[in-house]
């Protein structure tokens, strides 16, 4: 029996069935019926284990309609702290960056890492060699930054994350772009700077648009989060068969 793995964030949902750390189809849903989606993944199949991490506390009646549709139900939110600290992580961390944490401690063992989480929030985060966490930062993510020029400076114009960004903008539209773009890349670049012996692995929706114009070499790993998620599926998995 599969595992499912869902990932609650600000603007989206994500889930995806996993068998120990390998993932299947993922699924994205926008919307507010997000437990409703969930019990619509699990109609034909119920998981073994199924991980709920979510950046909002699940209610008591969403738990009680989700529980007996798997044979484990593990909620990660800002009510359920202990799986953090058994893992050594601070009880502040968000769980989608707690999820990147312990991925990359199983894919990267022995070497320290920088985590780079590009989605509506800018997330850094550090692991040591031995897999310590290290701290990090958090900030606004790219689009977010485009929507807040346009929202506290009435004008200003909403644009939108550019296919061939200039350096230097030489127009208005330009001149947002460029400074949206190369104030991340600038940021970014600093941080892995910090710890130039790390493995820099980047994750989330634009991962890949800002690899491509990092001068350093990165690992993209889309789907960092539900691959932590399934780490921690399959751990419970492990301890129900024993």
């Amino acid at each position: 029996m599969s595992n499912l793995v869902v990932e609650i964030g600000n603007t989206a949902l994500k889930a995806a069935w996993s068998s120990r750390m390998t993932l299947g189809k993922t699924f994205r849903y926008q919307g507010e019926k997000v437990t409703d989606f969930i019990l619509s993944l699990t109609a034909r199949e119920k998981p073994a284990v199924m991980v709920v991490s979510s950046v909002f506390p699940l209610s008591e009646a969403d738990i009680q309609r989700l529980a007996p549709e798997c044979g484990k139900l593990i909620v990660l939110d800002k009510n359920n702290r202990e799986f953090l600290l058994s893992q050594g992580l601070p009880s502040y961390l968000s769980y989608d960056r707690a999820a990147s944490v312990v991925a990359v401690r199983y894919l990267f063992k022995g070497r320290g890492c920088t985590i780079v989480d590009f989605g509506t929030t800018l997330s850094i985060d550090f692991t040591s060699e031995e897999g310590l966490y290290r701290g990090g930062n958090v900030s606004l993510g790219c689009r977010t930054r485009f929507k807040a020029l346009s929202r506290y400076s009435r004008a200003l114009p909403l644009v939108d994350t550019p296919e061939n960004p200039e350096v230097i903008g030489l127009s208005e539209t330009a001149s947002l772009e460029s400074g949206v773009v190369s104030g991340i890349i600038f940021e970014i670049e600093g941080y892995l700077g910090l710890n130039p012996q790390n493995i820099a692995v980047f994750t989330g929706g634009d991962a890949n648009y800002f690899a491509k114009r990092m001068k350093s070499s990165i690992f993209v790993i889309c789907n960092l989060v539900l691959m932590g998620l399934a780490l921690i599926a399959d751990e419970y998995a492990q301890k129900m068969e024993k």
